[in-house]
């Protein structure tokens, strides 16, 4: 698949990159899917301004406009479904039934579900407050009301591990809100983000909304950053890469929502359900190779349940199909890039030489001659302390650390710099709620790795700031103001 070199999307027009274009590579083919934009830092700064002209009448127009135009574009993006789940899965590396049920899907989903979010209400009374007379004014009663008012113009920096509903999640309910906006993709897999765009476009947004600018390299992302027309940035990402946009927030005293980082904790006790926690653990082999935040990837196993867990794991991986993700069964499909899957197996080489027992995987798949392919991986013989145990690998590698009781259980979960989503497995659910609400995590998933997609959505620690999803992404994307009158 190619496509014709793709234009910056600024103040409604598509607009030629001073910097020419770079190539976004296929990651099962190494063959180019097609050429995105190199905006330059002029570029970026005229795509925030566009969202700061067009701030005030678009914070000012009806809901209902607003949630007309978000359910027209989810209904564009359905009625290009098929192209848009074939790009998804080019640039990405997604397997077909990811890019169609868990990108695009999800992506249009999100675009309804803020088609209702823009309707709710963002007004709040509060309880009338009985004065005395004082230095603040004469006595009375006082009422007061909780408004929420959008933030202004919003840059949106999004992950590759899923090009259309991270964009979604974080575009939609920031223009329900009332909020302008500037997307800045991922590198390696713009290009759907850019369909997003044009869904957009066509469904009536006004010009200067939406601006959607792109770079293979930092420029461009720290642009939309320090820009002085951005009032928040919505961030998914590293933890690292988080930091450093923290500090420059810091800065310009602007609005963040980070999701970074995690090494979620599947907690399996001696009572679990052995073969259910393996379902769930095995989603880090084969959901999107591991590439997801919120996969368990580190295994927390009581001692008399462990090499029954090991064999369940390794049986598991064993079951699943490597290769191709355009080809029916393909469950593992490729990494994104070379330099992610050299990353990986430097990790995994790592953990041998840190003592770890290499049980499965750990070498690239033999019958496969191109693709950025990293076998499914299960690291035993694993402590708290390694490196491949602490630290996030985003791939399809998993750990295991046994332990004795369920207070070092616990105590083991909660020695991680992240605290993103952990997991418990118990067949006793008073005893996994009981483990659930000691763990340092912004949530926990008891026997499931389901969601609940109202639930807020955030992490303790390094994993990030704020909460969204759900009616929690209306309110990250809003201010609140009181307003208060004599009664």
């Amino acid at each position: 698949m190619t496509t014709a070199p793709q234009r910056l999307f600024i103040g409604g027009a598509w607009t030629e990159p001073d910097h020419g274009h770079y190539e976004v590579i296929n990651p099962a083919t190494e063959q180019a899917v097609g050429l995105a934009p190199e905006a330059s830092r002029e570029q970026v700064y005229a795509a925030t301004a566009a969202a700061r002209e067009a701030f005030p009448a678009w914070s000012r127009s009806r809901p209902e406009e607003r949630a007309a135009i978000l359910d027209r574009a989810a209904d564009l993006m359905h009625r290009d479904f098929a192209a848009n789940a074939a790009l998804a899965r080019a640039e990405s590396g997604a397997t077909t039934g990811t890019a169609r049920s868990m990108q695009v899907a999800v992506g249009a989903a999100r675009f309804r579900r803020y088609a209702k979010g823009a309707l709710e209400p963002v007004e709040e009374a509060i309880s009338p407050q009985i004065n005395e007379a004082g230095p603040m004014g004469r006595a009375g009663v006082f009422g007061a009301v909780a408004v929420r008012q959008p933030v202004g113009v919003v840059t949106c920096i999004t992950s590759y591990n899923n090009p259309w509903a991270n964009p979604a999640g974080k575009v939609a309910p920031a223009l329900a809100m009332g909020n302008t906006v500037v997307v800045k993709p991922a590198p390696q897999d713009p290009l759907s983000v850019y369909r997003m765009a044009e869904a957009l476009a066509e469904a009536g947004v006004p010009p200067g909304v939406v601006n959607v600018v792109t770079g293979s390299g930092p420029e461009a992302g720290e642009a939309a950053v320090d820009s002085p027309d951005v009032d928040m940035v919505s961030f998914t990402g590293s933890t690292s890469v988080g930091q450093r946009i923290a500090e420059v927030c810091g800065r310009g005293m602007k609005r963040q929502l980070m999701e970074l980082g995690g090494k979620g904790a599947a907690v399996v006790l001696d009572d679990a359900d052995l073969d259910a926690a393996v379902a769930g653990i095995g989603t880090t082999f084969s959901f999107y190779s591991g590439q997801i935040c919120t996969a368990p990837t580190r295994v927390l196993v009581q001692r008399g349940s462990h090499d029954a867990l090991i064999e369940r794991l390794v049986a598991y991986a064993g079951r699943l199909a490597v290769g191709d993700p355009a080809a029916p069964g393909t469950v593992v499909g490729p990494v994104i890039s070379a330099a992610h899957r050299d990353r990986i197996e430097s990790y995994v080489e790592l953990g041998r030489k840190e003592g770890a027992r290499v049980v499965t995987g750990g070498e690239r798949p033999s019958h496969l001659d191109r693709g950025f392919y990293v076998a499914p991986t299960l690291l035993a013989d694993c402590t708290n302390d390694m490196r491949v145990v602490r630290e996030e690998i985003f791939g399809p590698v998993v750990v295991v650390v046994p332990f004795d009781d369920e207070e070092e259980g616990i105590a083991l979960a909660n020695d991680s710099d992240y605290g993103l989503i952990d997991y418990v497995w118990s067949g006793d659910v008073a005893r996994a709620f009981r483990v659930a609400r000691q763990l340092r995590a912004g949530g926990v998933g008891v026997n499931t790795i389901g969601r609940n997609t109202e639930a807020p959505f955030g992490g303790f620690k390094r994993s990030g700031v704020g909460r969204d999803v759900g009616s929690y992404a209306l309110h990250a994307y809003s201010e609140l103001q009181a307003i208060v009158w004599p009664g």
